[in-house]
């Protein structure tokens, strides 16, 4: 079976590192999906985005992300991005106050991407 190796990673922190046959993320042309073997490609990550991992043992990875970039060769993929995590370690009702509360259009974004994420999990 074909696999790629794939690493999420923010500024601060290595978010999830492993082995995938499957990388779809959402960027500013759209959404893509990845395959081990895909062109050489380099995509800018939407504001409050979504990356899905389905790993060689058909797990399913999702994380929110919040900016950066996707840089794709025939055998990796790297998200290089602002802020991200995991949907497990996303703070609902954190994210929902942000979206009450805040008026800082960053924090908005990052907040529904997070919601998103839990959406997609």
């Amino acid at each position: 079976m074909a696999e790629m190796t794939v690493d999420i990673v923010a500024v601060e922190q290595r978010v999830w590192s492993g082995s995938a046959k499957l990388v779809t993320a959402q960027t500013t042309e759209g959404e893509i999906g990845v395959m081990p073997g895909h062109e050489p490609v380099l995509g800018q990550l939407v504001e409050g985005g979504v990356v899905s991992v389905t790993t060689v043992d058909g797990e399913r990875i999702v994380a929110a992300v919040h900016g950066g970039f996707l840089s794709v060769t025939a055998t990796t993929v790297t998200v290089l991005a602002e802020d991200a995590d995991l949907v497990q370690d996303i703070d609902v009702e954190a994210a929902k106050a942000v979206l009450a509360e805040s008026q800082d259009e960053a924090e908005i974004a990052a907040a529904k991407g997070r919601l998103r994420a839990i959406e997609r999990a």
